[in-house]
């Protein structure tokens, strides 16, 4: 994710920039055609851009909408997970007598999550946190992350039993796995559910139509500035559609996707210390870039 507003001008720009470049030789192209070649076909009535704009803009802003809600709510669940975590890391030490290895489990938990979640590799995160004995327990199951959750509750009512601990404090610390496997069903919705593909696919298509269509209804008013008049407002509908096709996967390997790898790592930081073992150090922004 993108933390430097200054790096994020610079990233969408270069994003753009090649698709800018041969709008503006387009426009050129026509601004030729009309102003040097005097193509009769060109001094027709022109088309009601305007109204088309106005048009794809509401149309654009409605798809960046749901894809940002789409993001949003994904971060707000990857909080859920934050919190649930630190919460049972603290009972774990505390209810359960000092259970590190449940504490562990738990810090490995959202490792393998982001993996499920963004097909990542954290194999290397999950083998150094995850216990042997339920590394060992969760192979071969198709969603790990609820694995874990499955051993983590098996190892808490063992951890009942042993010790005859309240069954209201057992239905407490159950209760904080149950909203763990409920925000990661959440999460799991938004991966396996992609916007539809009127709202993903059709805008770019509607906005290279407009793209073209623009400077053939500005070049009679415009003339030899029409590249430019032409390559304003183009930009601003590439730029739309490029922040938009950026939000609706907040799961992908890409600079605008969401920290996965800083939020799973700051929850592994904040269950662990309390053990006194030394943890992994916190990751850093790197040219303005949380991974």
């Amino acid at each position: 994710m993108i933390v430097d507003p200054r790096m994020g001008l610079r990233i969408i720009s270069r994003e753009v920039r090649t698709v800018l470049l041969l709008m503006a030789a387009w426009d050129f192209v026509v601004v030729v055609l009309f102003q040097v070649f005097h193509q009769e076909w060109m001094e027709q009535p022109s088309l009601p851009v305007p109204l088309i704009g106005s048009a794809l803009a509401l149309f654009m802003g409605f798809r960046s909408t749901s894809a940002y809600a789409r993001w949003w709510e994904g971060r707000t669940l990857w909080g859920s997970i934050t919190n649930n975590c630190r919460s049972f890391g603290r009972q774990a030490g505390t209810l359960l007598g000092d259970r590190h290895d449940l504490m562990y489990a738990i810090a490995a938990y959202p490792h393998a999550l982001r993996m499920a979640l963004g097909k990542l590799d954290a194999s290397e995160d999950i083998n150094r946190l995850l216990p042997a004995s339920m590394r060992e327990a969760i192979v071969g199951y198709r969603n790990q992350p609820n694995a874990i959750l499955y051993q983590i509750g098996l190892g808490v009512a063992e951890e009942v039993r042993k010790k005859n601990i309240d069954g209201a404090v057992h239905g407490q610390i159950d209760r904080i796995l149950s909203d763990l496997a409920n925000a990661q069903g959440g999460l799991e919705r938004i991966r396996n559910t992609p916007l539809p593909m009127q709202f993903s696919v059709l805008p770019r298509v509607l906005v290279n139509i407009f793209c073209i269509v623009l400077p053939l209804s500005m070049v009679q008013t415009l003339e030899w500035i029409t590249p430019l008049g032409s390559s304003l407002v183009g930009c601003l509908f590439l730029v739309l559609d490029k922040s938009a096709s950026d939000l609706q996967e907040p799961f992908a390997n890409t600079l605008h996707a969401l920290p996965m790898a800083t939020m799973a790592r700051t929850i592994e930081i904040d269950v662990l210390q309390p053990t006194g073992d030394p943890t992994a150090p916190a990751l850093q922004t790197v040219n303005g870039v949380q991974s």
